[in-house]
């Protein structure tokens, strides 16, 4: 969105805790939340055009995604997903158990009621795709720390000040914690409102 003065804090290296081991599958299809699937639509998109904006492979590829209900209960719930999908934007369609066998040779289908694919979800290497976001975010002027763990959040009367790290302070009046199971480490702070700073490291 044309923010540039940002610091990426990573504790170890990029896609040094779960990211390499991360599934790497791109599905827009499953959730009846509207943001969620706009979220997910956006996502493939840049999935499938990241790679010629930086030059990093992401690994995508679309070969395509196929759900299948084995039962009745299941064959309705889909049915009301897809429907929702469909009003999203999603091109997903109902296919027969035999359709799902071409598509899929290696499935049993003797015991599905349906299936349901998406032709254009598939799946990326989740360690390139963090690679090629870190690119990205670099080309447009992120300065990414790693190696570098956040010990604390700083605060002067109720506003964050910043965010306090082995090598030294760093002056911001936003901070967002994206330390997923790490996050309760670090202290809590109130909501600021207080236009942004530029950053700047202290030592």
């Amino acid at each position: 969105m044309g923010w540039k003065d940002i610091v990426l804090l990573e504790r170890d290296r990029l896609t040094s805790g779960t990211t390499w081991h991360a599934a790497g599958l791109m599905a827009t299809f499953g959730s009846t939340s509207e943001t969620s699937t706009e979220i997910r639509k956006y996502t493939r998109d840049l999935y499938s055009r990241l790679e010629a904006e930086t030059g990093q492979s992401t690994g995508f590829a679309p070969i395509g995604l196929v759900e299948v209900a084995a039962d009745r209960d299941r064959l309705e719930e889909y049915r009301r997903v897809a429907a929702f999908n469909r009003h999203c934007g999603v091109d997903v369609h109902e296919i027969s158990p035999r359709e799902v066998k071409e598509l899929f040779p290696l499935a049993k289908v003797d015991d599905i009621e349906a299936g349901f694919y998406i032709k254009a979800d598939g799946r990326v290497n989740p360690v390139d795709v963090t690679m090629a976001l870190a690119k990205g975010a670099r080309m447009r002027g992120v300065r990414i720390l790693e190696g570098v763990a956040s010990t604390g959040v700083l605060q002067e009367r109720g506003r964050v000040t910043g965010v306090r790290t082995a090598i030294g302070d760093i002056k911001t009046d936003i901070v967002v914690n994206c330390a997923g199971m790490w996050a309760r480490q670090s202290v809590s702070w109130p909501v600021s409102r207080s236009p942004i700073r530029r950053l700047s490291i202290t030592t």
